[in-house]
């Protein structure tokens, strides 16, 4: 089990990176992936994230600790674990972001990394339906198309938006994020483009690319401060994978810094709390955890929305034949129709929250939806300051880490998501979603806009993560910086990160995309030094 190049994790980065270090077939590539094949129909129908997220084979159901700034809260954290990784359980959205965030990567001495950079691996991963352009990809492995899907309560409050003075945007992933329109999806003709489907498929019957499911990294092999090997857990006990050039670590912001401390590799004096050798005192791994926190504003109103097109069994039979027989219909649905990239105050020089416009509603997320029909505005702040931590449980691989978000930590956060509420409820009093909406639900006439602590406290007792975990291995030159520009880890030979862990800030938008940039990324710097 030797090979130039061992990748750990098959998920949104680690796909593309397999793909395009076997695509020359000068090198052996392994993949060692922890969950299963890309077998379940569900995770290929747009809308089977109903059915994936929390699916003990496909999720790896993360669990935050009890969060003081939600009011003692804890909260589930889906990842994928499965070909694909997350993208294939998530809602589908294709966000890049914003330019600013990678000059922000540049400028903080991560050469390479500014939107210059970057956006050619943005355009060569892209096959987007709209066609080649200066800044669109039209030949890339990942479809991405616009939705398929309408509602008329999603319609009425995108114009509404605009009637209160947001600007209406074709084309967020263009030459300017900012206004209001609709989702990008990972999808082509109805059905889902995960990472595993763009890049994994078309490489599978390389001779020099192995894929390996079922197999739960334990550990990283050291030699003389190299990495040298994995070692992982499958069905017939531990296997050694050797990787003769490099070890790159994929597994998620999650995943990755978990596999370092359990390897050895992190903050010293946590690690030999649990029997753990210290090997390399990186003190930042684990560290600077950042996420989205979205509040969710929900109005009940007179169209119909999905809360009564799938409350009977009838209803979804037709629902599914129309899928089957067209490809159309709410099975195509993404988990948001509508967004927003908008700015709470108007001296910003870019927006700081983003909308995701759901044809649906919920009492919480993850549960039946509302017995009346509603849609929902969920707001979230682009780039928090908070930052989180995560540390080890135990020195066992299957004991998930301890996570610690810290949301709404600073004065800066808890204003822009009590600015956002008010921003949704702004639009809310303009035609035409004035008169679509019959009352605003959720967070109710009772807290008024000029409550702040009334809408923060709801804030607390309500928001919920938009599946966006970055920062625990983070890329930078300072003391808490784990990887180089390079994706290097410091202290080690051998072995780099290249997933979300990375982002030494999280990025303004959604993180698939981003995370499969940062695959394309790694792939040139290591091909770059192999020559």
């Amino acid at each position: 089990m030797e090979f130039d190049y061992v990748i750990v994790g098959a998920g949104s980065a680690g796909c593309a990176l397999a793909s395009r270090l076997s695509e020359s077939g000068r090198y052996s590539v392994a993949l060692i992936e922890a969950g299963g094949r890309d077998s379940s129909p569900w995770i290929h129908i747009p809308v089977g994230y109903f059915k994936t997220m929390n699916h003990p084979q496909i999720d790896w159901r993360y669990k935050t600790q009890p969060d003081p700034g939600l009011n003692g809260r804890s909260l589930n954290w889906p990842r994928g674990r499965v070909l694909g990784g997350s993208s294939s359980i998530n809602g589908l959205l294709y966000v890049r972001g914003q330019r600013e965030d990678y000059d922000h990567w540049r400028q903080l001495g991560n050469r390479g990394w500014g939107w210059d950079d970057i956006a050619p691996c943005f355009k060569r991963s892209e096959n987007w339906e709209g066609g080649e352009s200066d800044l669109r990809g039209g030949a890339g492995p990942l479809s991405v198309s616009k939705t398929r899907l309408q509602r008329t309560s999603i319609d009425r409050y995108v114009e509404a938006a605009q009637q209160a003075g947001f600007a209406y945007n074709d084309d967020y992933n263009g030459a300017t994020q900012e206004g209001v329109g609709y989702f990008q999806l990972t999808a082509k003709d109805g059905r889902r483009c995960s990472s595993a489907v763009a890049y994994l498929k078309p490489a599978r019957s390389r001779p020099n690319l192995s894929i390996f499911t079922g197999y739960q990294t334990r550990k990283l092999e050291m030699s003389d401060g190299r990495a040298t090997g994995v070692v992982a857990r499958g069905r017939n006990g531990d296997t050694q994978f050797t990787a003769r050039k490099e070890i790159v670590l994929c597994a998620g912001a999650i995943g990755s810094p978990q596999i370092l401390m359990l390897s050895g590799i992190g903050p010293g004096q946590d690690l030999t709390q649990h029997g753990i050798e210290s090997k390399v005192d990186l003190p930042g791994v684990g560290r600077n955890l950042q996420d989205h926190l979205q509040a969710r504003p929900v109005f009940k109103c007179k169209s119909s929305t999905i809360n009564t097109e799938t409350n009977s069994w009838f209803k979804q039979v037709k629902i599914g034949i129309e899928y089957a027989l067209r490809r159309t219909g709410p099975m195509t649905m993404a988990a948001s129709l509508g967004t927003g990239f908008l700015k709470t105050r108007p001296e910003l020089a870019t927006p700081d929250i983003q909308f995701h416009l759901q044809p649906f509603s919920t009492e919480k997320v993850g549960t039946a939806t509302h017995g009346f029909d509603a849609f929902t505005a969920s707001v979230l702040q682009l780039r928090p300051e908070s930052t989180g931590h995560l540390t080890l449980r135990s020195s066992d691989i299957e004991d998930h880490p301890i996570i610690h978000p810290n949301y709404l930590s600073t004065p800066l956060d808890c204003q822009t998501i009590v600015d956002g509420i008010r921003i949704a409820r702004r639009i809310a009093r303009h035609e035409p979603a004035r008169s679509e909406i019959i009352e605003e639900h959720a967070p109710g006439e009772a807290i008024a806009d000029e409550d702040f602590d009334g809408l923060l406290d709801w804030a607390r007792n309500t928001s919920t993560t938009i599946y966006h975990p970055t920062g625990t291995c983070k890329m930078g030159s300072d003391p808490m910086a784990v990887v180089d520009d390079r994706l290097k880890v410091r202290g080690v030979e051998g072995l780099r990160v290249a997933d979300a862990s990375i982002m030494p800030t999280i990025v303004s938008g959604n993180t698939n995309a981003p995370c499969i940039m940062i695959g394309e990324r790694v792939s040139d710097f290591i091909l770059e030094d192999a020559a």
